[in-house]
């Protein structure tokens, strides 16, 4: 079980949760090998359960042992997903989906000023608002419509509304710049 936790932390950066889950993932599969091959289901279970319960024990000595640490890990997803695009509320979700505590999610997503950076990274990937190819329609009907798409993109990824209306108001150049700063740290 050690050895398959080293070989899964060399490649990937995971969480105490994550880890447990991988390992117990990988004593399912050797179960399941095991009975394919034709060992007795009953021969089987306490393996497995013993196994499992390794797998919990080699994952709280990963992190004693400080390869894994789930603070560093939400920060730096965090800050990854924020450059990315991604909401608070999108950060903070997928954290917990990994297995991060909520406390320790909440203090590692980024600033609430941050936000308007991300929906503006959010609005390049999508080409919309001040990233939008062509200028919008003249028609105000189809100006409309065109901008209540774009905020409904900018709602889906999880952005507020008052964030959505500054990112798709912004002048191109401020925009750009915005987004240069935030590359650069």
């Amino acid at each position: 079980m050690r050895e398959a936790a080293l070989a899964h932390l060399a490649r990937f950066a995971a969480t105490e949760a994550g880890l447990r889950r991988v390992l117990q993932r990988r004593v399912d599969r050797w179960a399941r090998r095991a009975e394919m091959e034709g060992a007795a289901p009953e021969a089987i279970a306490p393996q497995a359960a013993a196994a499992r319960a390794a797998a919990v024990m080699v994952a709280k000595a990963m992190v004693a042992a400080g390869a894994v640490d789930d603070a560093a890990f939400a920060e730096s997803r965090a800050r990854r997903l924020a450059r990315a695009g991604r909401s608070r509320r999108a950060i903070a979700a997928h954290l917990g989906a990994k297995g991060v505590a909520a406390g320790t999610a909440a203090a590692a997503l980024p600033a609430a000023e941050a936000e308007l950076d991300a929906a503006l990274a959010q609005c390049r990937r999508r080409r919309i608002g001040p990233f939008a190819p062509e200028p919008p329609p003249q028609d105000p009907q189809a100006a409309r419509a065109a901008r209540l798409k774009a905020l409904a993109a900018l709602a889906r990824a999880g952005f507020g509304r008052e964030i959505a209306e500054q990112a798709l108001s912004m002048d191109p150049a401020e925009a750009e710049d915005r987004l240069l700063a935030l590359r650069q740290g």
